[in-house]
């Protein structure tokens, strides 16, 4: 049966290390955009938490023993009691040692109206006049967030490729910058190429452990097995060629803005040759900084 591997960059942190980002602003402003990113940078998301409950959310996290660092909470806000709460929840937090940094989403009113017009969406506030009422609304009870605001975007020009760049320069701390996470999948031909693969590469031309009877049997997982196949002349070249490939590639990627890539490697049954450099190769990206998976998809096919 398949087999999964997560390997993470070594980072020590405190458990009480809880970075917290709220994500509000104007609606249409791009929210769904930037709760997008967050996740794909690894934090832990949840939209449109009440406000009274970010205490005790932040108070959750503070108990998972490290297991939630990151956050991002998506929140609406348009007045009333709703609105109170927030404010009041900010103090808790702050009482509570938790400094949560507000991102606020801002577009000039004519940008909004278009992208209302575009996706022909009604504004949430726009109860009997038109869009640009229902804007004009909500920037006026959202006047006191956005005073509050630890960074304020504007989104009326900003791909999404420059948003993601803003918030991972704003809130992407130091030697987690290194945000692409790295699948490396080894697979058999026998059974196919992996449909999911950015990059593939064939090492079909290593020797093959397979023709040894000492070792046909053995997983490539196995110490025999590694050191057979790490210990070809031709191995060690084509790692070495494959690392400073790769040194060269994931930094284009993550300045792409990529947030995930799934590189195979395929021998003829996916249980020896592929199952060895995968391991190989996921090590190296783990010391990289790189957030990385292994998955052996074919090691225990007949």
């Amino acid at each position: 049966m398949a087999r999964e591997t997560i390997l993470r960059p070594p980072a020590p942190v405190p458990v009480a290390d809880l970075q917290l980002v709220i994500v509000t602003g104007l609606s249409g402003a791009g929210k769904s955009n930037a709760m997008k990113v967050f996740e794909d940078l690894g934090f832990y998301c949840v939209d449109n938490l009440p406000p009274a409950l970010l205490p005790k959310f932040a108070d959750l996290c503070l108990q998972s023993e490290g297991r939630v660092r990151h956050t991002a909470l998506g929140l609406d806000i348009r007045g009333g009691e709703f609105f109170d709460d927030f404010f009041v929840a900010l103090g808790q937090l702050e009482t509570m040692g938790v400094d949560a940094q507000i991102v606020f989403l801002d577009a000039a009113d004519d940008i909004l109206v278009r992208r209302y017009e575009e996706t022909r969406r009604k504004h949430p506030l726009a109860h009997t006049g038109g869009v640009l009422e229902g804007i004009q609304a909500e920037r006026r009870r959202l006047e006191a967030v956005k005073e509050k605001a630890d960074k304020i975007v504007d989104t009326s020009t900003l791909s999404v490729r420059e948003l993601r760049n803003t918030i991972v320069e704003t809130f992407v701390r130091g030697g987690e910058a290194s945000t692409l996470s790295v699948t490396v999948v080894s697979f058999g031909y026998k059974y196919g190429i992996p449909l999911d693969a950015d990059l593939v590469f064939d090492v079909r031309f290593l020797p093959n452990p397979h023709y040894d009877e000492t070792l046909q049997a053995l997983p490539g997982s196995s110490p025999q097995v590694r050191a057979f196949v790490l210990g070809a002349p031709a191995t060690g070249e084509f790692m070495r060629h494959l690392t400073q490939l790769m040194d060269y590639l994931l930094p284009q990627f993550v300045r792409e803005g990529k947030a995930h890539l799934t590189l195979a490697l395929g021998c003829t049954g996916g249980k020896h040759r592929s199952v060895v450099l995968a391991d190989e190769l996921g090590a190296y990206f783990a010391r990289a900084g790189f957030r990385v998976a292994i998955h052996h998809r074919d090691i225990g096919k007949e």
